[in-house]
């Protein structure tokens, strides 16, 4: 999530500004509302699958308190805060970089000599230096490679042959394009890091998008999603390897579970491709991007959450009760509509989802359970 989800989406908005020409605030505000709706689904989810399996949350008093932690630690953030406002000011990426870096050795140095702990000296800034230069390396080697192959593709023309193939295959069409690009987003997008992903899939395979006419802004989040979804597709889902790795799990167990928390980012890229007044963009032109007040995007939103909700419950088999296979079905039926643009389709849907929800709330009822 955290790739695709501004300001920073693993650095891929820095690179996408490059490669696209767009601001970088253009891009985070296009990104904002798609990433939101993928860490709703992903809430959804979780939220459902607790109450089919009856957990219950932790209790209040064992929250931590967002006041005492702001208070103690809130000074980490204005590190980012500075890189944030000056990538927003129109500042090179490389320069907001350095003076966030600058500014977080700074602020260390005062919030240690305040709390008075010596948590933070030379050696600390040493150690710093030497984990960041490590955790550079892995990237920057990928980035070299994924630079090299974008040179080939480049000026072999591959590229756009790739783009040709895609768009012949799928005889012209949009919907069956998308498909194909995705599949190749994922396969192109397996074990490399998001930086260096989402530099191969912007030359390879955003010109299939754009030559039926698909929106640039929206073309490179859509492969940008998918290669990120890479991460945790298996057989190669690296992401989920590593999460189970570290929690002693079964590896494919783990990897199909994360696909299915993941599957609200395998459907938002087409709906905004389909709707890009989900990215709250008009039109655009060149560089110039028109946007649509926020107002009118908030009936396609709500229709994406609502949808949403109904594909969480479709996943967990869980809505406001435990679904059979008809009621699975439907919720799925009942999803897809709202999130596919249209006036009818919507309606449908929610139609759809208010009925499974009346008829699952009167079977707790009859139970005893509501």
């Amino acid at each position: 999530g955290g790739q695709i989800m501004p300001p920073v989406m693993g650095a891929a908005a820095f690179i996408m500004a490059d490669f696209t020409g767009f601001a970088y605030v253009n891009i985070v505000k296009a990104a904002v509302i798609p990433a939101m709706l993928y860490y709703f689904a992903v809430g959804t989810m979780v939220h459902f699958e607790a109450c089919k399996l009856g957990i219950k949350g932790v209790s209040k008093n064992q929250l931590p308190k967002m006041g005492v932690i702001f208070k103690e630690q809130g000074y980490l953030v204005i590190p980012l805060v500075i890189i944030i406002y000056m990538l927003i000011a129109q500042y090179t990426p490389m320069r907001a970089a350095f003076i966030g870096i600058v500014s977080a050795v700074i602020i260390a140095l005062i919030a240690s000599f305040i709390k008075k702990d010596g948590s933070f000296t030379f050696k600390t800034i040493l150690d710093a230096m030497d984990s960041g230069a490590r955790a550079a390396i892995g990237v920057a080697c990928a980035c070299a490679c994924a630079g090299m192959i974008v040179g080939v593709v480049t000026l072999t023309g591959f590229g756009l042959r790739i783009a040709e193939v895609i768009v012949q295959v799928a005889r012209g069409q949009l919907i069956p394009t998308l498909f194909l690009t995705m599949i190749t987003s994922i396969i192109l997008g397996m074990g490399l890091p998001t930086t260096a992903k989402y530099i191969v899939l912007a030359t390879m395979a955003v010109p299939a998008l754009t030559k039926l006419g698909v929106n640039l802004m929206s073309a490179h989040l859509f492969i940008l999603y998918f290669g990120v979804v890479a991460d945790v597709t298996p057989p190669v889902a690296l992401a989920a390897y590593a999460g189970a790795g570290i929690s002693g799990a079964n590896s494919m167990k783990t990897g199909v579970q994360a696909f299915k928390l993941a599957l609200g980012a395998f459907i938002i890229p087409y709906i905004f491709v389909l709707n890009p007044h989900l990215l709250m963009i008009d039109s655009i032109s060149g560089t110039t991007i028109s946007w649509i007040p926020f107002y009118q995007a908030i009936p396609n939103i709500i229709s994406a959450i609502i949808g949403t909700i109904g594909l969480a419950a479709f996943v967990e088999g869980y809505f406001f009760d435990k679904t059979n296979i008809i009621e699975r079905i439907l919720l799925l039926a009942g999803a897809l509509g709202l999130l596919v643009p249209g006036t009818i389709t919507d309606l449908s849907g929610l139609a759809i989802l208010i009925i499974i929800a009346i008829i699952q709330r009167n079977r707790k009822k009859v139970r005893g359970e509501a």
